[in-house]
């Protein structure tokens, strides 16, 4: 019997027919799921989930998640206007800049939106302009951790985080100016599969803590690693929930205060929940390789070509094919390749593959690149699908481009 690959309970072919490839679906299910394992995982007081907007910035997706009691992560005052669209409500919005400008920080600090500093610089010129200044600051550990050099960002020669041997400095400086610290943030990178590596980089933030007596809140940022295969790893979230949660717990009794754990969960929350839906244009044999090209490329998903990273994918039309190797590649004029030599149920011309994996840092990256279309995107909500992005036409590349009638 036909194997049906289904998306939230809906067959993936049936989408594809309905919305067009190619497609971009995400699973709200999986979404709360993935939430709801996240807020169980710390026994602590008070917990804040401040989701990474970046991941996926749909505002239909952060809709959902302000309706589940998300908070929200903001990198630009873009996504800050995306947040307070939303739904969210300032104080749950936290804005953590790095080498923006001090013009768009005070267009932020004006709308009333709490932020982490990451640079020493940035927070003197903000002392001396906004008397009484209550702020958070970025550390940066010194630990490398994550999956890739790319996406580790709390090593020594990081631009992101003010050193945690510059903390002296830091203590005179807001002594002198009259600055609070109301939290101290890090974030040491993404997939992070080691809980070991993360503990130690949480307790070197711990220590900076200390020096500041007035917090509300140590937020660890986040990184948390999803699988990418059956048999991949993925960060034990309950463990490190468990061994972090009682820390944190021990530390609080120790500083006198009940503060609030924040995390900024962005892969770990929606990227399991995104699959990308594709059609497959051409079969290519050449004196090595059967190549399987599909209507998309790197300008529609670009993490593969990018950071190497893994997306499982699958013969949607014909699961029960004989397996073959593949090298996935996409229809851009450079190499955009998804998958090299791939086990994958016999391709066809026109049938339907899926790439999982696919709701993190996938459409929020994409471009027009080839003067491509952007695809549509899909939520799949209580087993029915809801479209929450049209499908580009032609007229969205002219858009904003403007003729100036140049004397030609």
């Amino acid at each position: 019997m036909k194997e049906t690959f289904t998306i939230g309970g809906l067959p993936a072919l049936t989408l594809a027919e309905e919305y067009g490839l190619p497609l971009y679906v995400y699973d709200a299910g999986i979404i709360r799921r993935q939430f709801e394992r996240m807020y169980r995982a710390f026994e602590v007081p008070d917990l804040r989930i401040n989701y990474a907007t970046k991941a996926l910035s749909n505002i239909s997706i952060l809709r959902y998640l302000n309706h589940l009691g998300s908070c929200l992560d903001a990198v630009s005052i873009g996504e800050v206007q995306l947040g307070i669209q939303a739904g969210f409500s300032k104080d749950r919005i936290m804005y953590t800049p790095n080498m923006v400008s001090l013009d768009e920080i005070r267009q932020v600090m004006e709308m009333g939106i709490s932020m982490n500093i990451d640079n020493i610089e940035m927070l003197e010129a903000l002392g001396h302009e906004y008397p009484g200044l209550e702020i958070g600051i970025r550390v940066n550990p010194h630990v490398m951790a994550g999956g890739n050099q790319k996406i580790s960002v709390g090593h020594i020669d990081s631009k992101f985080g003010i050193s945690f041997h510059q903390m002296p400095l830091v203590r005179r400086l807001t002594d002198h100016l009259g600055i609070r610290i109301k939290g101290v943030h890090m974030h040491t990178g993404s997939d992070i599969l080691d809980v070991g590596v993360f503990l130690q980089a949480a307790e070197i933030l711990l220590n900076v803590a200390k020096e500041f007596p007035d917090l509300d809140y140590i937020d660890f940022g986040s990184g948390f690693k999803v699988k990418y295969k059956p048999e991949d790893y993925e960060t034990d979230i309950e463990e490190f929930g468990k061994e972090l949660g009682k820390r944190f717990r021990k530390f609080c009794k120790e500083y006198g205060k009940e503060l609030t754990l924040v995390f900024e969960p962005g892969k770990f929350i929606v990227s399991e929940s995104g699959y990308f839906l594709v059609r497959t244009n051409l079969i290519k044999q050449t004196t090595s390789t059967v190549f399987a090209g599909v209507n998309s490329g790197f300008q529609h998903l670009g993490r593969p070509m990018m950071y190497g990273s893994h997306h499982e994918i699958e013969n949607v039309s014909h699961p029960e094919g004989k397996p073959r190797l593949y090298t996935v590649v996409g229809y851009i004029c450079e190499t955009d390749t998804f998958a090299y030599n791939r086990k994958i149920p016999e391709i066809q011309v026109g049938d339907v593959l899926c790439m999982r994996n696919a709701g993190a840092y996938c459409f929020t990256m994409a471009s027009h690149y080839n003067s491509r279309l952007l695809p549509a995107e899909v939520m799949v909500l209580d087993g029915k699908s809801y479209l929450i992005r049209e499908r580009d036409e032609f007229a969205d590349l002219l858009t904003h481009q403007v003729d100036p009638k140049l004397p030609l």
